[in-house]
C-alpha cells in the first residue's frame, strides 16, 4: 500500500511513523516547511516527498494541515488523485473541509471522508510526533453517506497501523458543534485562566486541579486561532453560555449568598454525574 501524508506535524508525523513501524506501506510525505519534509525522510518516517506528480500513485491520502491549507491542498491536487483513492482529512473542524472534499471527490472520482483523530499533546510539530500517539484513541469519521458500511470497513483497514481503538461516525455539523464544547472551549478557558498575575506565584501551592486546568494552555496559537475562527458560531455559543454561567457564580459570591452558591455548585456536581457517570 502507498500512503500520502500532507502535513508532517504532530498528527501527520505520528501517522507517518505509525505506518512505517507497523506496516509495510510506502509513505510519501509533504509539509509546507520543506525542511520538515527533508527531516521526515532522513528520520525514516517517509520514503519519498509527496508531490502533484506522484500523488496519483497513492492508495490513500491523509491531509493533516490546518483547515484552510487543507482546502487549498485539495483544490490543487484533486485533478492528480486517481479515481477510487481514499482521501481523509485530519482537521479539527469539519464543515468547510468536508464541503469542498465531497464536491471535489464527486467531480474527480476519488473517495473523500472527513476525519479527526482524537489524540494529541500540548506540544506540536514533527519533533514531538510518536508512532503510538493514536493507540486506543477514537477516530471521528464524517463520510459522504452516513451508513456506508463498505467505506467504514475500508477506513478501518487502511488506518489499522495507527492503532485507533474505535471509529465514531457523525456529520460535519454535529462534529463542529460538539468539538466547540469538548475541545475548543477547554483551550480558550485554560489559555485565559493562566493569564492571571497570580499564576507567577503558584509553585508550592498548586496541585492536580491547577495542572488539569492549565495543561492545554500550552498550545499552538496558529492552529487554534484557525480552528476557533473556522468554528466561531459554535464556539461563540459555548462562550456566551459559559460567561453567563460564570456571572451567576460571581453574583452569588459577591453577595455572600450561601444558598444560591450551594445550589449552583450542586447543579454542576449533578451535571457532571449525569454526563460522565458516577
Amino acid at each position: 500500500m502507498k500512503i500520502g501524508i500532507a502535513g508532517l506535524g504532530l498528527i501527520g508525523g505520528s501517522l507517518a511513523k505509525a505506518f512505517k513501524k507497523y506496516s509495510d506501506a510506502t509513505v510519501y510525505g509533504y509539509d509546507i516547511d520543506s525542511s520538515i519534509t527533508d527531516i521526515a525522510q532522513i528520520y525514516g518516517a517517509t520514503d519519498h516527498e509527496l508531490t502533484s506528480d506522484n500523488i496519483m500513485e497513492c492508495d490513500c491520502v491523509l491531509i493533516s494541515l490546518y483547515p484552510r491549507a487543507a482546502v487549498e491542498f485539495l483544490k490543487d491536487n484533486a485533478p492528480h488523485i486517481k479515481p477510487d483513492t481514499l482521501v481523509i482529512d485530519c482537521c479539527g473542524t469539519k464543515r468547510m473541509v468536508c464541503k469542498v472534499g465531497f464536491e471535489l471527490a464527486k467531480k474527480h472520482g476519488f473517495v473523500f471522508a472527513g476525519g479527526h483523530p482524537m489524540a494529541g499533546t500540548h506540544k506540536s510539530g514533527f519533533a514531538n510526533s510518536n508512532e503510538d500517539l493514536f493507540k486506543g484513541a477514537c477516530m471521528v469519521l464524517v463520510p459522504p453517506v452516513f451508513d456506508d458500511i463498505i467505506l467504514l470497513e475500508r477506513v478501518k483497514t487502511v488506518l489499522k497501523p495507527a492503532g485507533f481503538g474505535q471509529i465514531s461516525v457523525t456529520t460535519a455539523e454535529k462534529h463542529d458543534k460538539l468539538i466547540a464544547f469538548t475541545s475548543q472551549m477547554a483551550h480558550v478557558v485554560s489559555n485565559a485562566y493562566i493569564k492571571s498575575p497570580v499564576a507567577n506565584e503558584h509553585k508550592g501551592v498548586s496541585a492536580g486541579s491547577y495542572k488539569d486546568l492549565t495543561r492545554v494552555a500550552w498550545l499552538n496559537p496558529d492552529m487554534w486561532a484557525d480552528l476557533f475562527i473556522e468554528n466561531k458560531d459554535n464556539l461563540l455559543n459555548e462562550l456566551d453560555f459559559f460567561i453567563n454561567s460564570l456571572k451567576e457564580y460571581r453574583s452569588a459570591i459577591a453577595a455572600e449568598d450561601d444558598k444560591k452558591l450551594r445550589r449552583l455548585l450542586e447543579e454542576g456536581r449533578k451535571r457532571k454525574e449525569e454526563v460522565d457517570g458516577k
